[in-house]
């Protein structure tokens, strides 16, 4: 049977290299094309089995280069927040209601006077062309199938207005405050004209947060990309340095003085909501109540700013009781399950926005993968209100979830 087949391919070899050049380019191009098919429907295949929106980051990390993976991946320091910020999820547990009528639920919700499908937003993040040659656009699109709200993050590889023109949607705009405050009056002023719906002032950023993967890997933006917002401006470039080229380019452009009376200069040029991004204390919440913002998004910066500080679902609830109900609280980070939502949102927020998710879902499968993250997490938490006795939004109480730091509970009266 050996000799056979040897002789078999023996004998394909000498035709092959017998025949004409043009013969031999034709067979060429033939079999690479069944090679790129069977390339793809293997892709296909596997996008088909991803059940959970953890897989995905396998996948984004196996297609990117290092350096882009790494820097949506990784945490500051010996990024303790970063593995913190899922490991808290897991300790907080359910107390399921039975024997309710579950046949309808109702995931809508409004968020700053906007209806939306559900409460699981995307928050911002940065020059999403590395991912995928579409970046912004196919998130975009993703959301607004989705019918919710995508926040798109000044450091966007695409503008406000190519933002804007992938149709209709609702969509916010994450705002760095540079030391040049006509470039920030200008930014904010296109993006309330290109129909943007809120301001998400990032608070936490005076200065880049120590992130040891981007000082290796000496992370720049890839040459074919820019700053889309910016194009055309005198603000520098995100160019290679001895270290991260980004915390480079935040030490010279971002405005360290960046206090709380500056949201009241912002209110003075926008009449866009503004929430404050990167709050984790009472005290601080209590601060932009006075300074008049109109909600708050608990956030430590994806565990990339300050390590060592706490999860944001750990954080949500101090901030929770600050706000005493005057402005929405809102959580991001950690969030990987339709469980993590309704734990959020059984701790007092409004709704939850997702990052990570969306960037290795997108670099996976474009805005298919985007648009299966935000079904998928939308199924799972269905899934959790039914099975906890929900019906709507309004019936998930604090009394469905404990805490570890929750006293030993008495009975709630029925």
């Amino acid at each position: 049977m050996f000799h056979v087949t040897f002789s078999w391919f023996l004998s394909r070899f000498i035709v092959f290299f017998t025949e004409s050049p043009q013969a031999k380019e034709g067979k060429l191009k033939l079999a690479s094309y069944f090679a790129d098919i069977v390339s793809k429907s293997c892709e296909l295949v596997k996008m088909d089995m991803i059940t959970n929106v953890t897989e995905y980051e396998a996948i984004a990390k196996e297609k990117l280069p290092k350096m882009v993976y790494d820097y949506y991946a990784s945490g500051a320091e010996d990024q303790w927040t970063l593995k913190e910020n899922r490991n808290a999820f897991a300790r907080i547990l359910f107390r399921p209601r039975i024997l309710v009528d579950v046949s309808r639920i109702d995931l809508t919700t409004t968020i700053l006077g906007f209806k939306i499908s559900m409460p699981i937003m995307i928050a911002p993040t940065a020059m999403q062309k590395m991912a995928h040659p579409e970046g912004e656009f196919a998130t975009a699109r993703a959301a607004s199938a989705a019918g919710t709200i995508m926040t798109l993050s000044s450091w966007a590889t695409s503008s406000v207005e190519e933002v804007a023109s992938t149709g209709p949607g609702i969509r916010f705009f994450q705002l760095y405050v540079f030391k040049d405050r006509n470039v920030v009056a200008q930014l904010v002023r296109r993006a309330e004209r290109a129909g943007f719906k809120a301001i998400a002032l990032t608070v936490d950023t005076p200065i880049l947060g120590r992130r040891e993967a981007d000082i290796k890997n000496r992370f720049t933006l890839p040459s074919h990309l820019i700053l889309k917002n910016f194009e055309g401006l005198d603000l520098g470039k995100l160019d290679k340095t001895s270290d991260s080229g980004l915390a480079s380019y935040v030490a010279g452009q971002i405005d360290r003085s960046l206090n709380w009376k500056d949201i009241k200069w912002l209110q003075t040029i926008t009449s866009l909501p503004i929430l404050v991004k990167g709050v984790l204390t009472a005290e601080d919440t209590r601060i932009a109540l006075k300074a008049g913002a109109s909600g708050i998004v608990v956030s430590n910066h994806g565990a990339r700013q300050l390590d060592y500080v706490p999860a944001t679902i750990t954080a949500l609830e101090e901030v929770v009781k600050a706000a005493e109900g005057r402005i929405p609280v809102f959580l991001d980070g950690g969030v990987r399950r339709g469980t993590d939502v309704f734990k959020a949102l059984a701790l007092g927020a409004a709704g939850v926005f997702i990052g990570r998710p969306v960037l290795f879902s997108l670099a996976a499968d474009g805005e298919a993968g985007v648009r299966k993250v935000l079904q998928m997490l939308r199924d799972e938490f269905e899934l959790t209100m039914a099975l906890s006795g929900c019906r709507s939004l309004k019936e998930i109480t604090r009394d469905h979830v404990v805490t570890e730091w929750d006293r030993p509970r008495i009975a709630p009266k029925l």
